[in-house]
């Protein structure tokens, strides 16, 4: 993905260094000046200088050998700092955690970031330890997620409109078939307050939408399990979703009000 257009407002430099990190995702362990350049659309010599700044700053780490940079154990900390200091989630990670021994299926809370959602907590609800991939911090796409359509839903009909010309421009695959999914789950959410969407294959997931303390949605969900038999009766949770909501909506107006 290139780099944005700056705003005259924001650091450039600043911009220029989180746009180099955000190229490091699952499954990508290194990365040289070269690559790095393509997928920012930085110039070669302006990516050689921050990412020398980086390592200085102690957020990436430069492997002699190869040539390449990975990312070091700050930044690993800068998400356990967020989750620790997080009120909502303090409050919100016990709520999930028994709904999904109660009902024996997966919770997550997810919040949007550019086309993709990234969750902020997921209990996973397996006896299958490899099946536990799915974690905190962890991107999903928006586009074909039951929490990512829910998400869309949640946006005035201005930004909705703006979001889905940029999913289009970007070329995902099948998008004629996931536009017309797009707006099922737009429809069903007006309607009914929540949405269904089969991601990967044998698991579903239905999704709402809630509003945290600053102002902004994220997506609240229930999926199956990879081994559970359950798909095909996903939407008799609707309640059970409903009433998690509902239970974490109280909590957050407890702190907004305390």
């Amino acid at each position: 993905m290139e780099l944005r257009k700056f705003s005259s407002k924001l650091n450039r430099s600043l911009e220029r260094g989180i746009e180099i990190l955000r190229c490091f995702k699952p499954g990508i362990n290194l990365l040289g000046n070269s690559e790095i350049a393509e997928r920012t659309g930085l110039p070669p010599s302006t990516v050689s200088r921050l990412t020398q700044t980086l390592v200085l700053s102690g957020f990436l780490e430069h492997d002699k050998q190869k040539s390449a940079y990975r990312l070091a154990p700050t930044v690993l900390s800068l998400g356990n700092a967020y989750k620790t200091s997080s009120d909502e989630l303090k409050l919100i990670e016990p709520l999930m955690r028994k709904a999904s021994e109660k009902l024996k299926l997966n919770v997550g809370l997810a919040v949007a970031d550019r086309h993709e959602m990234i969750y902020l907590e997921s209990i996973r609800y397996t006896k299958n330890i490899a099946l536990r991939t799915v974690v905190a911090g962890q991107r999903v796409p928006m586009e074909r997620t039951s929490l990512g359509r829910a998400w869309i839903a949640s946006l005035d009909p201005s930004s909705r409109a703006s979001l889905l010309s940029e999913l289009k421009k970007s070329e995902i695959k099948n998008w004629g078939q996931i536009e017309r999914e797009i707006q099922t789950a737009i429809e069903s959410m007006q309607n009914k307050g929540y949405c269904l969407a089969t991601w990967l294959p044998e698991i579903s997931a239905i999704s709402t939408s809630i509003l945290l303390l600053n102002g902004k949605h994220a997506s609240l969900n229930l999926s199956t399990p990879a081994e559970s038999q359950l798909n095909g009766f996903l939407e008799n949770y609707v309640p059970a979703l409903f009433e998690l909501k509902d239970k974490i909506d109280a909590e957050l107006y407890k702190i907004k009000h305390t």
